[in-house]
């Protein structure tokens, strides 16, 4: 049983959106609040990569973890930290024992983290008092999960902040001798980043605080933690939440952009499949395609692994064939092709929409062009996405084109070089 009722549980909900915007501070303050809700001794947060688990944070009582630690998963972990369910567990669970949590006779309750239908991470709760977690304590957890998603990504958007600012305060140092030279231009730079950090910043706090909230309360109602909703209290609960999921998909397309321009965008490489690849997008993205009835085909013969950044290389193609569902019509069709070469590798993401007019290929990709015409007017963008996907690509060392005519549908091509292993 948690510490505390379910209406004590209820007010401390939204405590987890005061999170301190720092790291270190902001991690240890999401522990100390789930510790007013559970028992715990030792709680961690993993992130999830192709082929291992990565400890992002940890809040240890009787034992040290390195974070940033690689926990390399099987197959059949794999399938489990992807499944629907959360999980009561003991030290034989192939998830621990993945972990290798220290412990004897412990208990563990553990809870997928969620951004965008895509699970990114989890997190773990541990007690050795020789009492188990209950069904009632991951219900909640679960609700807690979802609210630490969203708290998680507002600390790297505050992150981002901290390194414009280091950034722009060491340019300044460097130019110094230089400074009567250069003043004009500093002062015009300095305004475009004040304007672009007040944009921002009023993102932040007047959009992505209250979202959050509405987000974590339709989670509780949907999960019928307060009472059973009727079928018509369902439907408009489920609307508020795919609504606020595509506006904080709107906001976390800044939030991307904003990285991109601070320099502070890594790659970090991993061996993995264009099958894997193909499918886990198509997943993600198959109740959008179904509610227009478009089926996704992977339209290439031969399987082969490529070296690159995974969750990137996931966002491309999410932003690609998401593209492609909004502007094909129903009964359409979408086709996801790939080309191993020696030296480079060819994907392409091709469907039989509306078209683009050639004289248009040269804009798309910069920020915040959205085409003219009534049929995107009925579609929500803030005009970044074609311009991530083409920044993520070339971090890569790739370029990526398109081919496409109005009423002929488009194909969008990304050459890739090979890179092996060093």
């Amino acid at each position: 049983m948690p510490k505390i009722s379910n209406n004590e549980v209820l007010n401390i909900f939204p405590l987890f959106f005061e999170t301190n915007l720092n790291e270190k501070d902001g991690a240890d303050s999401i522990f100390q609040k789930l510790e007013k809700i559970f028992e715990f001794t030792d709680a961690f947060i993993y992130y999830v990569n192709p082929e291992s688990l990565q400890l992002k944070y940890s809040f240890n009582k009787y034992s040290t973890y390195t974070e940033n630690s690689l926990f390399p998963f099987n197959p059949r972990q794999r399938k489990l930290i992807y499944s629907e369910d959360n999980y009561i567990a003991d030290d034989n669970h192939p998830i621990i024992k993945c972990l290798k949590i220290q412990g004897k006779d412990c208990n563990y309750a553990i809870s997928k983290l969620i951004i965008r239908s895509a699970v990114f991470g989890i997190l773990v709760l541990v007690r050795n008092d020789g009492k188990s977690y209950t069904d009632e304590d991951l219900a909640i957890l679960k609700t807690c999960s979802c609210m630490i998603s969203y708290v998680i990504k507002d600390l790297e958007l505050s992150n981002v902040f901290k390194i414009q600012l280091k950034a722009l305060k060491d340019g300044i140092i460097e130019k110094n001798n230089a400074y009567k030279t250069i003043k004009e231009q500093n002062e015009k730079i300095l305004e475009a980043d004040k304007v672009k950090n007040e944009f921002l910043a009023n993102v932040s706090h007047e959009l992505r605080t209250p979202l959050n909230s509405i987000l974590g309360f339709s989670e509780i109602l949907e999960n019928g933690m307060y009472g059973k909703l009727s079928g018509k209290q369902s439907e408009y609960v489920n609307e508020i939440r795919v609504s606020g999921l595509r506006l904080l998909g709107m906001i976390n397309e800044i939030l991307d952009i904003s990285k991109i321009e601070a320099k502070a965008m890594k790659i970090s490489r991993s061996r993995f499949s264009i099958d894997v690849l193909y499918t886990e997008v198509c997943n993600v993205l198959a109740p959008l395609a179904a509610k227009k009835n478009i089926r996704m085909i992977k339209d290439f013969e031969d399987d082969f692994e490529i070296y690159a950044d995974y969750q990137k290389m996931q966002q491309i193609f999410y932003n690609l064939v998401s593209n492609a569902i909004k502007f094909t019509p129903e009964n359409g069709e979408i086709l996801l092709d790939a080309i191993n070469k020696k030296d480079h590798v060819i994907l392409s993401v091709h469907d039989n929409g509306i078209g683009i007019d050639p004289k248009y290929h040269g804009k798309i990709f910069a920020k915040f062009v959205q085409l003219d015409s009534a049929y995107t007017k009925k579609e929500s963008s803030t005009g970044l996405g074609l311009t991530i996907t083409k920044e993520l690509v070339e971090l890569h060392g790739g370029k990526i084109s398109v081919k496409s005519e109005v009423n002929n549908g488009s194909t969008f091509i990304i050459n890739l070089p090979v890179i092996t292993e060093k």
